[in-house]
């Protein structure tokens, strides 16, 4: 996936063929957040300009921004693999909570 990140924000980018044109769309928000431009410097530009008229329009009308993540995450998993992350977590001298949270973010790099 092309992406791009600005204040915490993240973009999948696509190129449309048919209009030869880069398009964006921020990732994580329950708010549709979409742009695009015909240069990679334009399609910068204009992913900073809509994340910046978001979180202005949310100040505006005094209502939180949606953020990409919150930091929790509940997952529900087989309980055999529950049991052997937390002997993983243990092996490794973690939290399980450490522990996922350094394996998660290795795996999606």
């Amino acid at each position: 996936m092309n992406s791009m990140t600005y204040r915490g924000y993240t973009a999948r980018v696509d190129f449309d063929g048919r209009d030869d044109i880069f398009v964006g769309r921020v990732l994580g928000t329950r708010d549709a957040i979409v742009f695009h431009a015909d240069t990679v410097d334009g399609l910068r530009n204009e992913f900073k300009v809509s994340v910046d008229d978001y979180l202005a329009f949310c100040a505006e009308r005094g209502i939180a921004p949606d953020k990409p993540a919150s930091g929790r995450l509940m997952l529900r998993i087989p309980p055999e693999v529950h049991a052997a992350a937390v002997v993983a977590a243990k092996a490794a001298g973690e939290s399980l909570n450490q522990w996922a949270a350094r394996v998660l973010a290795a795996a999606a790099r």
